[in-house]
């Protein structure tokens, strides 16, 4: 039987959307095996040169300047005219793509390609043979909520939460073709969990750190935006009740001047990585994150039931905006702006450990249950649709130890 064909669009504005993109083709690995050929395409950078610009004028103004991204956003909302019935930039290397692999599922996990790619999808390869479908990150609705992510015509649009989807439907999705998934995060997050009573063990064993010390995790996106040099002096000055975990992306400037700070300060204890590939353990490991109002990140450490304190540094972005607003509206999450912010809220949460506790409570509480397996199962019956053929074999999640 031939394989079902499912192409994924995506580009790296952040790392959220390529990681949701890479944790489906997991997952269809995972499911289904061989039966399922997923094309991951980085479809705004390598389909033309104003695509790619955009993307990386984005990039660089998260690490430098947030508060761009005001003027920015809206620009790119102009998107939402350009790509009304067509794809205008890139048109030409999209269909190359559509005309070669010919998917029968178009995945969308950004907000840039729905409108106008779907469309195109469907002229293409005929309406019949391919059907189209949208998995939106954000985590509620309001300004920084792209009109680019509603194509009315999308076989199925996918929500994280509750929020996000009703204000969707607010702005034109169709009610009967959203669903509410909760996140999409790679398998191994699912399954490489530490009891709670093996964190302090495993802090000292693993990364060299006390086990009894309030640990902080600094983090960063891949690309490596961040605040550590003004975050560290604040925590090093409480060195004998805080340590620090720290994450530099692939930001090689910044690791090494990190480690060289580290070295400089041999009475703090501080675990440092570049690129991290294993940032849902030393959640786990962590009492707090700090972070910006990544997506990705967040919705990792909610999974894992790890504290977010939000980088507010510069500014908050549109899209960071969304997150920031579920969080300290569902949870009280605190953002800081400057070290003098993480400076107070350092010394309540370590001069009054109950007051830490009661927030990390309240994070905690936020948490939702759900089946990572179902989302991929409903967007794999839609491509079968389209291919006609019948149910494909599927593999059990987790599989048997015998198997992992």
């Amino acid at each position: 039987m031939a394989r079902l064909r499912i192409l994924v669009l995506t580009s790296s504005t952040g790392g959220g959307h390529d990681a949701r993109a890479e944790a489906f083709a997991e997952w269809c690995f995972q499911l289904y095996r061989h039966e399922i050929d997923v094309r991951i395409e980085q479809m705004l950078e390598k389909s033309s040169v104003v695509n790619r610009a955009g993307v990386n004028f984005y990039n660089w103004i998260q690490q430098k300047s947030p508060w761009v991204h005001k003027a920015f956003y809206t620009v790119v909302e102009g998107l939402s005219f350009l790509n009304s019935r067509k794809v205008t930039f890139g048109r030409g290397y999209y269909v190359k793509v559509l005309r070669e692999f010919k998917p029968h599922l178009v995945l969308s996990v950004h907000d840039c390609l729905n409108r106008g790619y779907f469309q195109e999808a469907r002229a293409v390869l005929g309406p019949a043979r391919v059907r189209c479908a949208t998995y939106c990150g954000e985590f509620s609705g309001g300004w920084g909520y792209s009109r680019n992510w509603v194509e009315p015509s999308v076989d199925l649009y996918i929500s994280r939460t509750a929020a996000a989807r009703d204000f969707a439907v607010k702005i034109g999705m169709p009610a009967a073709r959203t669903v509410v998934r909760g996140s999409l995060r790679l398998p191994s997050s699912h399954l490489d969990l530490i009891a709670p009573e093996e964190r302090g063990p495993q802090r000292a064993r693993q990364l060299g750190l006390r086990p009894d010390l309030f640990t902080v995790f600094l983090a960063t996106g891949g690309n490596g935006a961040n605040n550590h040099f003004d975050l560290l002096p604040v925590l090093e000055r409480r060195s004998d009740r805080c340590q620090a975990i720290v994450i530099c992306g692939k930001n090689k400037e910044v690791f090494n001047r990190v480690i060289q700070w580290r070295a400089n300060h041999p009475d703090f204890n501080c675990h440092v990585e570049g690129y991290s590939e294993q940032v849902p353990r030393l959640m786990q490991l962590s009492d707090l994150i700090v972070t910006r109002g990544g997506t990705t990140t967040c919705a990792k450490a909610l999974h894992l039931g790890c504290p977010i304190v939000f980088n507010a540094f510069g500014g908050i972005m549109p899209q960071e905006r969304l997150t920031w607003k579920y969080f300290n509206k569902g949870a009280g999450c605190v953002k800081i702006e400057s070290a003098a912010d993480f400076e107070v809220l350092m010394d309540r949460w370590l001069d009054a450990p109950a007051s830490y506790e009661e927030a990390r409570d309240a994070f905690q509480r936020l948490r939702y249950h759900e089946d990572p397996t179902v989302v991929i199962d409903e967007l794999v019956e839609l491509a079968r649709e389209a291919a006609g053929v019948g149910p494909l074999r599927r593999w059990a999640f987790p599989p048997p130890p015998e198997e992992r």
